[in-house]
């Protein structure tokens, strides 16, 4: 039986991923259990408040979908769509209609699509150079997969304390 209160690194590989991956199936799932579960029911009118002119809880939800999505395309080799460009352009920008439970779900399914990807790839390829954006800078498969990891927590962490300050 899962005990859920453990961390996903400490709870064994991720089914279908391989193996030099489950650090980055293991950060992205537990990123998206720690902001589901402070963002549940997070009051709408707080949700592009930006205490002490830090990024907003809504920026951090959408930027990591963001985030995730660009690097992934750029770790398939393919440079990013209009629409991609347009959301990024959109990235923080508050809109009416947008609930926390709305950007949550984005979340959700945009990691559930990154974790998926990761079962697709043969770990003989991690080490292919991989063009980043328009100066076509230099990576791998591998730095492209594991900066997104790392890029999430980071804006994850960020997310948790702005979310508690505003709920006090």
């Amino acid at each position: 039986m899962q005990n859920n209160s453990v961390e996903y690194w400490l709870r064994g590989p991720v089914e279908g991923v391989p193996s030099l991956l489950q650090p980055v199936a293991h950060a992205l799932l537990q990123a998206n259990k720690e902001i589901q579960d402070i963002v549940k029911d997070f009051p709408k009118e707080k949700l592009w408040q930006k205490p002490a002119g830090v990024a907003s809880v809504g920026f951090h939800l959408q930027h990591i979908v963001g985030v995730l999505d660009r690097l992934f395309t750029y770790s398939k080799g393919n440079s990013l769509t209009e629409t991609q460009l347009d959301y990024l352009h959109k990235e923080g920008k508050e809109g009416d209609t947008l609930t926390s439970g709305d950007l949550a779900a984005a979340l959700q399914q945009q990691i559930h699509t990154s974790v998926a990807y990761l079962k697709t790839i043969d770990e003989n390829t991690l080490t292919q150079a991989r063009p980043v954006g328009r100066k076509q800078l230099p990576s791998t498969i591998m730095g492209l997969l594991f900066h997104a990891a790392e890029h999430t927590m980071r804006h994850t962490g960020q997310l948790l304390v702005t979310a508690r300050v505003l709920m006090q």
